[in-house]
């Protein structure tokens, strides 16, 4: 790894292009785990009920969606490193003004806000990091990507639960704040460009929607892709609720956040370069097995609320075969010239995913005890297993 984060230049090491993005997304991510730590707990205290946060999440991933398609021209004609660089100075204001509204109006405004600044960071990000990637390095350097991600979200629940236990969560969002704030400084610091403005816009939605679906590849990607958000819905969203529902402090959140990282922080990297010897299909028909199998398990012991996140962080495993892997294989298949147009609309595979787990998830707690989202979920991963089986093997 130390190859991929240093070169050797007049005589001293020096940080590659791959390793300044790799700081400034793990400062990024600490602040976003600060944030999913205590974000449901947070809605909860302006909603009240654990079905009514499902539907409020589901509702900002539908302007998360839209927001993918609709921003295609405006990120296609922009200078990619300097949008993403007043995105982070945007964003480090916007979570600050969490700390500080107590009505549901400001709260729907702020997050509003924050979900479209979200999806240009998101869509901005993954072009500059296949830019300045080579083609036989793409899936190593997701890796690395993905594990300095997942030390972040070791490190930050923990802290964070912590922290809202004993100063309340507003504390949790001024945190956040300052290290986006911290980001943004970094990223000028380290004169990171990537230009790559498209002389040719593509402004028409149902044209661009309707050819990225029109490739199967690409299709399958896509939805194997969502895959992952789809689990995290369950882990970042409900757990934290079946935590505090069964009485824990959330301080507990933190620790299982904490320890659910740990097999990703461990073996993602791995299975990343192990996909050059096994190929992508294997690596994410495995990968989906597993979480399926364990979510079973957790639909027949969930009441013991231990040894079930015990088995959720197992389900880790899993994970850490698909994470890092899904969007290295559709940056893969993607033509250069399709970057701009497609990789956006590629990220609405997060907000459907996101929405698919939201509202199922909230309406079968409207009629059925909480166990019964393991079997929803043991059902989402293994039909995701069944069509990681009809993908061309790469």
């Amino acid at each position: 790894m130390m190859g991929v984060l240093f070169r050797k230049q007049r005589g001293i090491f020096v940080f590659t292009g791959i390793a300044k993005l790799a700081i400034v997304g793990f400062i990024i991510s600490i602040a976003a785990a600060f944030i999913s730590t205590i974000w449901s707990v947070y809605l909860q205290s302006f909603l009240g009920s654990a079905s009514l946060v499902g539907y409020f999440s589901a509702g900002m991933t539908i302007v998360s969606f839209f927001s993918y398609f609709v921003l295609i021209p405006f990120i296609e004609k922009s200078n990619k490193a300097k949008l993403y660089y007043y995105v982070l100075l945007f964003s480090s204001i916007i979570y600050l003004g969490f700390a500080f509204i107590t009505h549901l109006y400001f709260l729907i405004i702020l997050a509003f806000i924050i979900v479209v600044l979200t999806t240009i960071r998101i869509s901005v990000w993954g072009i500059i990091i296949k830019d300045k990637s080579a083609e036989d390095k793409l899936s190593r350097n997701e890796g690395l990507m993905y594990t300095f991600f997942n030390i972040a979200f070791l490190v930050g629940p923990l802290v964070a639960g912590l922290i809202a236990a004993n100063y309340g969560n507003p504390f949790v969002f001024i945190l956040a704040s300052g290290f986006i704030f911290i980001s943004f400084l970094v990223f000028g610091f380290f004169r990171i460009r990537d230009a790559h403005i498209e002389k040719k816009v593509d402004g028409n939605l149902f044209k661009n929607f309707k050819e990225f679906f029109s490739d199967k590849e690409r299709s399958i990607a896509y939805f194997l892709g969502g895959g992952v958000n789809l689990w995290w819905s369950l882990i970042y969203i409900f757990v934290p609720l079946y935590i505090i529902l069964n009485n824990f402090s959330e301080a507990w959140i933190g620790y299982f956040l904490f320890a659910v990282v740990i097999p990703l922080v461990l073996f993602e990297y791995y299975f990343s370069k192990l996909t050059g010897k096994f190929g992508y299909k294997k690596i994410f028909s495995f990968g989906f097995l597993i979480v399926s199998f364990f979510s079973l398990i957790c639909f027949f012991i969930s009441s013991n609320i231990l040894l079930t996140l015990g088995v959720l962080v197992l389900a880790s495993l899993g994970m850490a075969m698909i994470e890092p892997t899904t969007e290295a294989y559709f940056l893969k298949i993607l033509k250069k010239k399709d970057e701009c147009r497609f990789y956006g609309p590629y990220n609405t595979t997060i907000d459907v995913n996101q929405f698919v787990a939201e509202i199922l998830s909230a309406t079968v707690l409207v009629f059925l005890p909480f166990k019964f989202l393991f079997l929803l979920f043991f059902i989402f991963m293994f039909g995701l297993f069944l069509l990681s089986l009809k993908m061309k093997k790469r």
